[in-house]
């Protein structure tokens, strides 16, 4: 794109690029225009861009590999997340995307870039939450790299895990029919955080205040130290189930169902009645004068999985309480909505995370 600016020093007009700001595409609007031409060239390369993992065929195995960063001020706040916390909850999102694929992680990579505010101690404690999730999941530290940072902390892990071509799930593979179905309950990450940005504002007016937090331990841990729903992997083992599309619940319900439909070339419509909300969820949202519906949609960070089956498998599934039926996918034309208790069909948006916009807090990812 060019406009046409007069230039004063030769008396000529000249053409000027515009300047296209990064907060008008978004995350994904950004990864889309600066790699949608992209292709790879390798045979083993089954996936790369465009999926919760990259996929490469090596022998009879698939290996999948994700990398992630979590910025200090952009993905977390260190005002109320205690460093161990952090370290653990940067392997476990990371991880999450390995289960996002139907597979199970083995080896992690962590970089680190600090600034000098930092002593040993600090990261010490840190690595202590790192260690602690490798132990958890049973992966394995492999490497890394540290360098310094002019402007706070910076953590930066690339996962790894395998399974068999055939059992990778992607995020396309759903067909018009299917039924949308979620592990776990929604919104509660969300409301941990707002509770966290509560006390901390209480805090700035007031040092002398202690916090107050009691009852809201469940929400608490669902934002500071959230775990990877690997154990799903092997629950739809034992049930028999394979997923025909999947992806992990990072950036808000909507986001990832709309994903689904993308890669899927579908719509979907999503029942406002089904969705699984804890009641400690409920009750701080209705403390927050905020829409549990809407809290559930676009909070974030939850790291449960979504994922559809066909109609054929609802049967296995239908009475598991990790389980919840919250929809189904339609013909693309149809588009994604969610239908409301009152019946009304409301056009489903994602108003999640965007990690290039400035509306985010920090910690809501």
């Amino acid at each position: 794109k060019y406009v046409k600016l007069f230039n004063f020093s030769n008396d000529m007009i000249e053409d000027k690029p515009i300047r296209t700001e990064i907060n008008e595409l978004g995350e994904f609007g950004l990864i889309d225009h600066l790699t949608g031409a992209y292709e790879t060239t390798r045979e083993e390369t089954r996936k790369g861009i465009g999926d919760d993992a990259a996929v490469i065929l090596s022998g009879d195995h698939a290996f999948l590999v994700s990398t992630d960063m979590l910025v200090e001020g952009v993905h977390f706040d260190l005002t109320y997340t205690p460093l161990k916390h952090l370290g653990y909850k940067a392997i476990t999102v990371n991880l999450s995307d390995i289960a996002a694929m139907n597979a199970l992680p083995a080896q992690v990579t962590v970089s680190i870039a600090i600034s000098n505010r930092f002593s040993l101690e600090a990261l010490e404690e840190l690595y202590s939450g790192i260690y602690l999730a490798c132990k958890r999941y049973g992966v394995d530290l492999v490497g890394g790299d540290t360098t310094s940072s002019q402007s706070g902390l910076v953590i930066s892990v690339t996962a790894m895990g395998q399974t068999y071509p055939d059992q990778v799930v992607y995020r396309s593979g759903a067909t018009e029919g299917d039924l949308l179905v979620v592990t776990g309950d929604l919104g509660g990450a969300y409301m941990g955080l707002q509770i966290l940005e509560r006390e901390k504002a209480v805090y700035q007016s007031n040092p002398a205040i202690q916090p107050d937090l009691a009852g809201n331990d469940y929400i608490l841990e669902r934002q500071l130290k959230p775990e990877a729903r690997i154990d799903i992997i092997k629950e739809w083992a034992k049930l028999g189930i394979r997923p025909t599309s999947l992806i992990d619940i990072s950036d808000g319900l909507s986001s990832e169902a709309l994903h689904l439909c993308k890669a899927s070339k579908l719509g979907c419509r999503l029942y406002e009645e089904k969705l699984p909300l804890d009641a400690t969820t409920i009750r701080v949202a209705e403390e927050f004068n905020l829409n549990t519906t809407t809290c559930a949609l676009n909070g974030g960070e939850d790291y449960e999985l979504l994922f559809t089956i066909s109609q054929e498998d609802y049967d296995k599934l239908r009475n598991h309480p990790d389980f919840t039926v919250i929809g189904h996918m339609t013909e693309k034309v149809e588009g994604a909505h969610l239908v409301t208790q009152s019946g009304t069909l409301t056009p489903l948006q994602a108003q999640g995370w965007n990690a290039l916009t400035s509306q985010n807090q920090p910690g809501q990812k």
